[in-house]
């Protein structure tokens, strides 16, 4: 759309103008006062310098406390110092936009000098081609260190504006190749400056105009947002034409999308069809539907809904459309009670539950199988009580040699209780060669007891016998079983040299043996006279 000319030269008015509407705005719109508004940001375009930041709470105001997120303002396009942010105004804006950090400043900034001139196309692409050698990037990196330097480091840039219409200098269509080389380097430029980050706007005017604008579309490395200029006017006579028409807001949508960017709506208004409420409702309604980053309406006569009184009705459904929902009273809600019906109680018949015994299933009990302890008893064996011997006064024998008659004496064998200790087996003494002992008492043993060898009288004088013990001699005495102290065993006599009786000794087990003692096997061999062989 063509802008009306800026004079720079009312900067000084407009700087007194705008601080005394400052503080009357402040005072009309108190900040904690106004409502959060959606998340779709908001803002007008309403004047270029101070004047524009002034209004903003007074429109907040008559939207009913709405807020106001985006200031929009134009860097003018005449001279070169202009597009590099050499005006005062700008200042203005950024202490604006540094007030909170929930706001947005979008900047539209021209490409050429000379912008609204009617420069003839073939002037255009000679513009384009020198834009495109590099010639003005200059101009771009000295617009973002001032941009930086103010404190506004994310301004939204809206560079070469309506790119696809007639009526700029900065326009696309002589020379499309180029334009988009001319862009690539413009931003490249304010891109390479420290602290920026800035966001670049590639608005379009609706439709098709001089080109299609996707022919002049420069490539998502250097385009942050796609954006639309729509105003109520042809092509299109109806809002769902200017939805459904070539290069209209619904391919804007599309191809938006297919580029994986956030739209924008920088500019729109009323214009050639005048007070048009329904186009007002529709551009809102699509608005909420599409979600765009952002929209500014541009309020001045025609195109606007506040500053121009020329369009009440449109400026009604706008201001109802974006004045934020107030509650209405609390009317409360008359309480009836209701009457309380008691409930009959009808008993519920107590039904016994059966009880099901459990059977009990009994654990079978695995006996411990008792592993007896061999309890080896300590053998009691009583101390035989030997007769003392009587010796009878010496007879003098006749001269009767008589054969000695060698009683075999009759030893009790001891009741031994279990286990069953082997008794040892006593041989039967043989009377040895006539030899004259003198008789000898027999001596007690604490074990099996041993009887004595008698012995045969001398053949010189008769010997007293020794008399054997009687048959009916008294049994030795077993005395009540008492733990016995141990006693050592005695050990077995030892054959006499050249004896015809050979004893081996008996092993019975370390724990056997202390019980019974040492014990051994005798065998009786019967040398005959004259055998010819005599070992030993």
């Amino acid at each position: 759309m063509p802008r009306p000319r800026r004079r720079l030269a009312s900067t000084c008015i407009g700087t007194v103008t705008a601080g005394l509407l400052a503080t009357g705005a402040a005072l009309a719109a108190p900040e904690e006062d106004r409502p959060k508004g959606s998340d779709i940001a908001m803002g007008a375009y309403l004047d270029y310098g101070p004047p524009g930041v002034a209004r903003i709470p007074l429109l907040s105001r008559w939207l009913g406390g709405k807020e106001i997120r985006v200031g929009h303002t134009y860097l003018p396009g005449d001279q070169w110092a202009g597009i590099e942010g050499n005006v005062s105004f700008l200042a203005d804006w950024a202490a604006w936009r540094r007030a909170d950090d929930d706001r947005m400043f979008v900047l539209n900034v021209p490409m050429q000098a000379r912008n609204e001139e009617r420069v003839p196309d073939y002037q255009v692409a000679q513009l384009i081609r020198a834009g495109a050698e590099g010639q003005y990037d200059r101009h771009f990196r000295r617009l973002a260190e001032k941009l930086v330097a103010l404190g506004v480091p994310d301004t939204v840039i809206v560079l070469g504006w309506e790119m696809n219409g007639t009526t700029y200098t900065h326009r696309c269509g002589p020379d499309p190749e180029g334009w988009k080389t001319y862009w690539k380097r413009a931003v490249n430029a304010m891109r390479s400056v420290p602290g920026q980050k800035f966001k670049f706007d590639f608005a379009p005017n609706r439709g098709t105009d001089a080109i299609g604008w996707t022919k002049c579309y420069p490539g998502d490395d250097v385009v942050d947002i796609i954006g639309m200029d729509s105003y109520d006017q042809a092509p299109g006579r109806t809002f769902d034409d200017q939805i459904t028409q070539p290069y209209g807001l619904q391919q804007h949508v599309d191809f938006a999308k297919a580029h994986g960017k956030r739209i924008s709506y920088p500019e729109w208004g009323l214009f050639r069809r005048g007070d048009n409420p329904e186009y007002v409702r529709r551009m809102l309604k699509w608005i909420e539907q599409h979600k765009p980053l952002y929209h500014t309406i541009t309020d001045y006569c025609p195109h606007g809904v506040w500053q121009c009184k020329q369009n009440p009705d449109s400026a009604k459904v706008f201001r109802d459309a974006l004045t934020p929902e107030k509650p209405g009273p609390v009317i409360p809600t008359p309480v009836i009670p209701t009457p309380v019906i008691p409930t009959p109680v009808v008993p519920t018949p107590v039904v016994p539950t059966p009880v099901v015994p459990t059977p009990q299933i009994p654990t079978p009990q695995v006996p411990t199988p008792q592993v007896p302890t061999p309890q080896v008893p300590t053998p009691e064996i009583p101390s035989p009580v030997a007769p003392s011997p009587v010796a009878p006064s010496p007879l003098v024998p006749s001269p009767l040699v008589p054969a000695p008659v060698v009683p075999t004496p009759q030893v009790p064998t001891p009741e031994i209780p279990t286990p069953q200790v082997p008794t040892p087996e006593v041989p039967t003494p043989v009377a040895p060669s006539p030899v004259a002992p003198s008789p000898v008492a027999p001596s007690p043993v604490a074990s099996s007891p041993v009887a004595p060898s008698p012995v045969a009288p001398s053949p010189v004088g008769p010997a007293p016998e020794s008399p054997a013990p009687s048959p009916a001699a008294p049994s030795p005495l077993v005395p009540t079983p008492v733990p016995p102290k141990p006693q050592p065993q005695p050990q077995p006599p030892k054959p006499p040299t050249n004896s015809k009786q050979w004893c081996v000794p008996l092993n019975f087990g370390e724990w056997l043996s202390k019980l019974v003692g040492k014990q051994s096997v005798c065998v009786q061999v019967d040398w005959k006279d004259n055998f010819g062989f005599w070992p030993f």
